[in-house]
């Protein structure tokens, strides 16, 4: 079977199906206490930085003049991205999580930078430990990230990530194509220059895929160029 046939086959990129995701609003929420909310040390070790799509409305941190004067805001609190996506901050709880407004922050009575360096801490251990997935068909190569555990798209944000992927497809000059449909997948593939079709293929995928799932990010298709995210384009970016 070519998993590059059609990018209506559910076997194109790794057997990935798509729209296919866990559900993360109906799971059960057994026995879960608020403190996270309320009590910083217990938010701590449960925060993690979410991809949200461009134009997502939100309390920009760096805007925060102390924590306390969040108070009473309950919108997501949020940073600027790459390539104009836009970074929130997610209480993981049992089965979906709870986006940090600016009232958490206030009860939390943390600066910015201390809210950000326990969130991308989490997330590089959770990282460190979420395999990937590969599928090889000749010279076309995919990795991608499809834990079920919902930072799948956020693990771009890590330079360890993007090193990785401009390592693992980007031998022989290929160029790094990303694609962050949605919050439970990471794709990456290697587009050689004497592939053409491989492109169109990967932007159908990421498109039919982010129209299907409840947790969009964006249809884009990005590159990696010198380990900073771009939206690609068909002229290569410098390096």
């Amino acid at each position: 079977m070519d998993p590059f046939r059609s990018a209506a086959d559910p076997a194109v990129f790794g057997g990935l199906e798509p729209g296919r995701e866990p559900s993360t609003h109906n799971a059960p929420f057994p026995g879960l206490s608020l403190a996270p909310e309320h009590d910083w040390p217990a938010a701590a070790a449960l925060l993690y930085p979410v991809l949200r799509p461009a134009g997502t409305a939100g309390t920009p941190l760096d805007s925060l003049a102390t924590p306390m004067s969040a108070a009473g805001d309950t919108k997501p609190v949020i940073d600027p991205g790459p390539a104009d996506l836009v970074v929130a901050y997610a209480i993981s709880a049992a089965g979906f999580h709870i986006l940090a407004s600016g009232d958490h922050v206030a009860a939390w009575s943390v600066p910015a930078a201390t809210l950000r360096e326990a969130a991308f801490r989490n997330l590089a251990a959770w990282s460190a430990g979420a395999p990937w997935s590969e599928e090889v068909e000749g010279r076309r190569r995919i990795l991608s990230s499809d834990t079920g555990d919902g930072w799948d798209a956020s693990r771009i944000l890590l330079p360890d990530v993007t090193a990785h992927l401009g390592t693992a497809l980007g031998e022989g000059g290929a160029r790094v194509l990303v694609g962050l449909p949605a919050r439970h997948l990471l794709l990456a593939g290697a587009l050689q220059a004497d592939d053409p079709e491989f492109a169109p293929l990967f932007a159908d995928f990421v498109r039919d895929y982010a129209e299907d799932s409840d947790e969009a990010i964006d249809l884009r298709v990005f590159e990696l160029v010198g380990g900073r995210l771009v939206p690609f384009s068909t002229v290569a970016a410098p390096g």
